[in-house]
């Protein structure tokens, strides 16, 4: 291909000064910023914009082809342009605040590409959105048993198409999950092969369409919770389950946190084979289901089957737990929606403050709890027995340090900073630190895949500390 000054492929040039993208496929921003790319003709006076004139000239591309987006990260590379990438832009406030000039918007990449419900597999475009596919897996009686949780209430926006933000590629770059993590994992534990761009500009493909497909090195598996900083998704291929036939949650009223945190321990150790635990403390509980709970504290426990297994295990349960508190049946779609609610953290998405995900262990997590109310003003409910916290602080100090602090005085954990201002952000670093060791793991991750850091550069740490792949374990702040 017969490169312009610069870099730039000369078919790329519109005889418009200051634009340039592979023909049809780029949409344009204007921001106020600073323009620094060399080697392309610029307009020597403001474009409009809707009628105001506006600063100098973003880009965003959005490719709806995979060799466009390999055309797209190649021109990068060779220029050194950093590129925020993106799909619905639902998970965009999370992580340090990006300083790009280009976009790469995988939107337009959509399509299911395979879809064979016997064989229980899922193939499709990364820009697809999660809300179609769902809609889809529900028709044939299925789903993703993770449950990935949807940032856009928490993070400010609205409920997404079907109920659903965000696209496919996103629920593994954030390694997705929900309350079901328990029992099925997250999207990492799920996800059978990939096709992605690394930051060098080459295209590569890993896994299969099927388990004894995955050989060699698991590169699906490294994409996960690695939030666009090693290489652009552009297909995923993904294992799919039956969706259960009942659902019924098991609601314990008026514990404590110590003991619901018991309680959920004792459910989850015996045979009732409980898929989600969580606990909702006083106030908190009204704030679920359209308040269907009232403000009495809640500890839920989800039991899902075929329906005369469900009665059978929901009945062990009751005589497990009998003397716990008052217990109550919930059932069917109003089931379905507390733990949809649980998952999406919509008692916090209301309120104004700094908001965490904190995964230690649940035998911790409630004691470390209580000794931060003691010194900052935060509100918390739990899931996962009690081994992720979210965590509402009422001020808008982050209070990252006071956090972190207590979490190794109780045996240590992952801190991620969901929600916050972006003068917090670019500050605090959102995503738990690594130790030296795994930092430096990390570092060497980056450069092999993304050399020239031009892959959403900063946004999981700053260059100088290199940590730009958190442990997947965590759940990336799925």
């Amino acid at each position: 291909m017969q490169l312009w000054k610069g870099g730039l492929p000369k078919m790329w040039l519109l005889p418009i000064s200051g634009l340039y993208s592979p023909p049809g496929k780029l949409e344009t921003t204007l921001y106020d910023g600073p323009l620094s790319v060399s080697g392309f003709a610029r307009a020597t006076s403001p474009p409009l914009c809707g009628g105001e004139e506006l600063g100098a000239l973003m880009t965003t591309f959005t490719p709806s082809t995979s060799t466009e987006v390999l055309s797209t990260v190649q021109w990068a590379a060779a220029e050194e342009a950093p590129l925020e990438i993106l799909g619905h832009g639902s998970k965009r406030g999370i992580g340090r605040p990006l300083q790009t000039e280009h976009t790469l918007d995988l939107s337009k990449l959509t399509g299911v590409t395979l879809y064979e419900p016997a064989e229980l597999v899922l193939s499709a475009k990364a820009g697809t959105p999660l809300a179609e596919i769902e809609q889809l897996l529900t028709e044939n009686g299925q789903q993703f048993a993770f449950e990935p949780m949807d940032y856009g209430p928490l993070l400010g926006g609205e409920p997404g198409q079907g109920g659903k933000n965000g696209t496919i590629g996103g629920v593994l770059a954030a390694n997705l999950s929900g309350p079901r993590r328990l029992k099925a994992g997250a999207a990492r534990d799920h996800i059978l092969g990939v096709g992605a761009v690394s930051g060098r500009g080459e295209a590569f493909k890993s896994g299969g369409r099927v388990v004894k497909n995955v050989t060699g090195y698991d590169l699906s598996k490294l994409m996960a919770n690695s939030w666009g900083t090693l290489a652009v998704l552009t297909d995923v291929t993904f294992k799919v389950l039956p969706a259960a036939e009942t659902e019924v949650t098991l609601a314990i009223r008026g514990l404590l946190d110590d003991a619901a945190v018991a309680a959920m321990a004792l459910a989850l150790g015996s045979s009732a084979e409980v898929s989600s635990a969580a606990h909702l403390p006083e106030r908190i509980a009204a704030r679920v289901a359209g308040g269907r709970l009232g403000s009495d504290a809640a500890t839920l426990l989800r039991v899902e089957g075929f329906g005369p297994s469900v009665v059978y295990r929901t009945e062990a349960l009751r005589q497990l737990l009998g003397k716990a508190g008052p217990l109550e049946d919930i059932a069917g779609e109003a089931s379905r929606t507390i733990w949809r609610d649980i998952r999406d953290c919509v008692p916090f998405a209301s309120t104004q403050g700094a908001v965490w995900r904190v995964s230690m262990a649940p035998a911790e997590a409630h004691h470390m709890v209580m000794t931060l109310r003691m010194q900052a003003a935060v509100d918390a409910f739990y899931d996962w027995q009690g081994g992720l916290v979210w965590l509402s602080m009422r001020e808008n100090d982050p209070e990252a340090e006071l956090l972190r602090g207590l979490i190794r005085k109780h045996g240590g954990g992952h801190a991620t900073l969901v929600r916050a201002a972006a003068a917090h952000r670019a500050a605090v670093p959102v995503f738990q630190p690594q130790p030296p060791h795994l930092a430096a793991l990390s570092a060497r991750l980056k450069a092999e895949f993304d050399p020239k850091a031009i892959l959403n550069p900063g946004r999981m740490a700053l260059p100088s500390v290199s940590a730009t792949v958190s442990p997947a374990t965590e759940g990336g702040v799925s």
